[in-house]
């Protein structure tokens, strides 16, 4: 089966896709598009993913774009006994709770704070405006950083699916320029994925830009 990724590597979303692969040991091709790449807006790939966004997987004539669902899929389909996306629907719900809060409680003031601090000219950011989002950041931050105190994973004791749309994040937050607030779990969870290989080549060993 020829599997492919349509993507740039340094997308945050796209890089939850390629970690997740990795993880599974899933054999890839990936074609950059989108940001200074462009072409998601041609009618070829607008067929595939209407949103015009990346990711987005293709397997043969399967297409299948937003990123938390393609990892779910990867499990689902390649993977099903794997840890990673529990069979246990309580255990796997508990998954699917922690990969959604990363859309809805982290994603809008992460994108404040990193386009702030990361796209926008020096002379041009509006400091205040990214010191507020970076408190809302770091208020969402410490929504695992709780769990992470008792056990080493957002959704506990193992690795899961949970793990990748923080982890992805997670990187961003400790690699720009200012400095964090002190969260010590979050910190702890952070380096025990920078030794996980598949972490290191899709996400920590990418710039963040």
């Amino acid at each position: 089966m020829r599997r492919i990724v349509w993507g740039r590597n340094t997308s945050s979303n796209v890089m939850k896709v390629l970690w997740a692969l990795d993880e599974l040991g899933l054999p890839f091709e990936r074609i950059d598009v989108g940001g200074a790449f462009g072409k998601t807006d041609t009618a070829e790939y607008r067929a595939m993913n209407p949103t015009g966004l990346v990711p987005t997987l293709q397997e043969e004539a399967f297409t299948l774009w937003e990123s938390n669902a393609i990892c779910r899929y990867l499990c689902a389909a390649h993977a099903p006994a794997s840890a990673m996306w529990p069979q246990d629907l309580h255990a796997r719900a508990n998954v699917d709770h922690w990969m959604d809060a990363q859309q809805t409680v982290l994603n809008r003031p992460m994108t404040v704070v990193f386009w702030g601090l990361v796209r926008t000219a020096p002379d041009k950011r509006d400091m205040a405006a990214i010191g507020l989002a970076i408190q809302d950041t770091a208020k969402a931050w410490a929504l695992i950083e709780a769990g992470l105190a008792r056990h080493p994973y957002i959704a506990g004791e193992a690795f899961t699916l949970a793990d990748i749309p923080w982890g992805v994040h997670a990187h961003r937050w400790f690699n720009m320029d200012f400095q964090p607030p002190a969260m010590p779990a979050l910190r702890a969870w952070y380096d025990r994925l920078c030794e996980r290989p598949a972490y290191h080549t899709q996400v920590s060993s990418q710039p963040v830009v």
